[in-house]
């Protein structure tokens, strides 16, 4: 009989992308959704057509505890969030109750759905991975991070991860639930959405290529990030859900970036200087910016035998050539149904 795994945020890149790959480990795939009618429901069918849609909501624990007892999945993967950054301070209490009370709500659902109780055993429970991120350390202490490296979280994003992170823990060591954080660095892909930084580069480059656009503004061109392939890191999260006992690990690179070599790398991959149109603007700036972020993925690497395949270049020729097909087709960068 195949494993049957529910994800949350199931229309977003990363939900595509793990979607994609447990399907071709033979699981049948359900996907979180707060309607039927949800038009990117409707637009991911055309990319995920065997992906089956079950309805729920973060905001709302009952609609949790219906969804988990009608699919009876062996693993959840919890990747709903307000995961846009600079968005978390415009809709902070939102960011509050999705990224980080939503966590609290599907690990009480599959808590109860469980039946588990203090002091339970992880042993044949429904398995849990929380999406945390790089963003919870911040103003990091040390360079490169790993899974002791403190949090100092500079955004209300940052702050809402860090408490369902904690959560996560805390359930696994209060009912013995199989339950795991993977600490993911910044991964993307062409299916990033439009208001990341990645594919505004991409978008912006694949635009004045082709004759749309003179210029790219930007913010902080130094920031410096730990850069992947988002189809390489949904790999990692199930590999965590498969290993014996359960564990937090840090996934990345393990190799540092600037905003500014994303631009050089994006701008040579179309045949362009980036000194002549990329400008840069104070207000696109974050109120508390992290300056980097670089990740230490050794436990990883050792424990669950996982390593990114995609290298940087790869992934920005990657996106600016899937940016240049999708706008000479006419296509739209906010629509999913284009997504390669």
């Amino acid at each position: 009989m195949a494993r049957r795994a529910l994800i949350t945020g199931i229309t977003g890149q990363d939900g595509s992308y793990l979607a994609e790959h447990l399907l071709e480990q033979g699981y049948e795939v359900w996907g979180l959704a707060r309607g039927q009618a949800n038009p990117r429901v409707s637009r991911m069918r055309k990319l995920l057509a065997d992906v089956q849609v079950v309805r729920g909501d973060l905001l709302d624990q009952g609609s949790l505890i219906s969804a988990v007892e009608r699919v009876q999945p062996d693993e959840v993967y919890n990747l709903g969030a307000i995961s846009f950054v600079p968005m978390s301070w415009e809709q902070a209490e939102l960011t509050a109750e999705v990224t980080g009370m939503g966590v609290l709500r599907m690990l009480e659902a599959i808590r109860v759905c469980s039946g588990v109780s203090r002091g339970g055993s992880a042993s044949g429970q429904i398995r849990f991975y929380q999406a945390s991120s790089s963003e919870m350390f911040g103003q990091v202490s040390e360079t490169p991070q790993n899974e002791r490296t403190a949090f100092h979280p500079r955004s209300p994003y940052g702050v809402a991860k860090a408490y369902g992170h904690f959560l996560t823990q805390n359930y696994r060591e209060s009912y013995g639930m199989f339950a795991v954080s993977g600490i993911l660095f910044n991964h993307e892909s062409p299916r990033r959405g439009a208001e990341f930084v990645t594919r505004k580069v991409s978008l912006g480059v694949a635009r004045i290529k082709l004759g749309l656009a003179n210029e790219l503004r930007l913010g902080n061109l130094e920031a410096r990030r730990d850069w992947g392939f988002a189809g390489d890191y949904v790999k990692a999260m199930h590999l965590m859900l498969q290993a014996a006992t359960p564990e937090d690990y840090v996934i990345g690179t393990g190799r540092m970036k600037s905003v500014r070599e994303l631009v050089e790398a994006a701008f040579s991959a179309a045949g362009l200087d980036w000194e002549q149109y990329v400008v840069t603007d104070q207000t696109l700036h974050r109120p508390a910016e992290v300056d980097l972020l670089c990740a230490d993925p050794k436990k990883a690497r050792a424990q669950l035998g996982w390593e990114p395949k995609v290298s940087f270049d790869e992934l920005v020729a990657m996106m600016v050539e899937a940016d240049l097909h999708l706008l000479r087709d006419g296509g739209d960068p906010h629509d999913d149904s284009s997504w390669p």
